[in-house]
């Protein structure tokens, strides 16, 4: 029996289905979780809810939900906690309960479809491709071989999702890539794409990379940078991207102080380094941090950081952690024997040395 079929069966035996987004959810896990309330429909459940937490604050993803007019509602822990046996949980683009999201560890889930890495998941249905480059491309694949109607805003969200995730067919992608979009394009609306690729940009999300700019250090082709205090937690994998552009870098970090957390968002190029197992290894002891060889993130409590300032001022608090972390990635990357301080907001980027 093919995965497809034995979801469908699974979900057909159940009266609900509540698909978890992780944090701050993008267009990969929207448009999966769109598509696996699709199938559900298809396969008879009529209680179907998306749940999230976070925030959905990155342009695309707030133009996404707006123009696809999906309905989300937040996560609240009760909802799987306390449920009939009967109704299913189901995690799209992520894994584990506790990770990247807000499900209590102790909650069984039922269906997981993921791309990212992971060990030890545990569910009734698990489909976990890490070698291809977006969980909208399993899902792509599920529709089409039930044969449960594409209609212009299904496949125009996960089309847009495949290309978001593989920046364009450029990062991570695989032949699979390319065989769902070519599913999805007779099916997809061109003007909405062209909408979802352009929304307009906040200001505050400019500012924040243009400090990642300024606060960028550098050695051989590793390029770190912190945008201090920022809302605009989508602006740290767009200063990321930006920042892997340039010349000679083939590998870009950057972090931030997002609410009571920091966060760091990775892209590389470099074939000598998987960034996600690298900001893994850097990080497990103080937070959750990892992804893919071309693509990561990761979060760390501030805990004893705010600690160390709690009669001080923000600005302090920016700059010790500027400190502490990128000082972390150079001993944890094998950079420098020395440590080595942010540059600080404003002025140009310096070495390393």
């Amino acid at each position: 029996m093919s995965k497809a079929a034995e979801l469908h069966d699974l979900l057909a035996d159940s009266e609900e289905l509540t698909i978890v987004c992780h944090n701050n959810p993008d267009p990969d896990c929207l448009a999966s979780a769109l598509a696996l309330g699709r199938i559900a429909a298809d396969a008879g459940i009529d209680e179907r809810r998306i749940l999230y937490s976070g925030d959905i604050s990155h342009q695309q993803s707030r133009a996404f939900v707006n123009l696809l007019e999906l309905d989300l509602k937040q996560f609240d822990p009760e909802t799987v906690r306390e449920r009939a046996e009967n109704s299913l949980v189901a995690f799209v683009d992520h894994s584990l309960p506790g990770v990247n999201n807000e499900v209590p560890e102790d909650v069984p889930i039922d269906i997981v479809i993921d791309h990212h890495t992971a060990e030890g998941i545990e569910a009734r249905f698990v489909d976990h491709r890490e070698e291809v480059g977006a969980t909208a491309t399993i899902l792509t694949e599920y529709v089409d071989e039930l044969g449960v109607t594409f209609d212009q805003t299904l496949a125009t969200g996960l089309l847009f999702a495949i290309r978001r995730e593989t920046l364009g067919f450029l990062r991570g992608v695989t032949a699979d890539e390319y065989r769902a979009a070519a599913v999805l394009h007779e099916f997809a609306d061109p003007d909405m794409l062209r909408r979802l690729s352009t929304p307009a940009v906040s200001g505050a999300t400019v500012d924040a990379i243009a400090d990642a700019v300024d606060n960028r250090v550098v050695r051989g082709s590793v390029l770190v940078s912190h945008v201090g205090r920022t809302n605009e937690r989508d602006a740290l994998p767009q200063a990321a991207d930006y920042l892997a552009t340039l010349e000679g870098v083939e590998t870009a970090i950057v972090f931030g102080i997002v609410g009571d957390e920091i966060e760091l968002s990775a892209r590389s190029t470099d074939s000598r380094v998987h960034v996600g197992n690298a900001l893994h290894d850097i990080f497990a002891d103080v937070g959750s941090a990892g992804g893919h060889r071309e693509m990561a993130g990761g979060q760390i409590p501030l805990g004893v950081f705010a600690d160390l300032t709690a009669d001080g001022t923000d600005a302090e608090l920016v700059g010790i952690v500027a400190r502490v972390v990128t000082n972390r990635l150079v001993s944890g990357l094998n950079l420098a024997d020395e440590s080595v301080e942010s540059t600080g907001s404003g002025g140009s980027g310096s070495e390393m040395t």
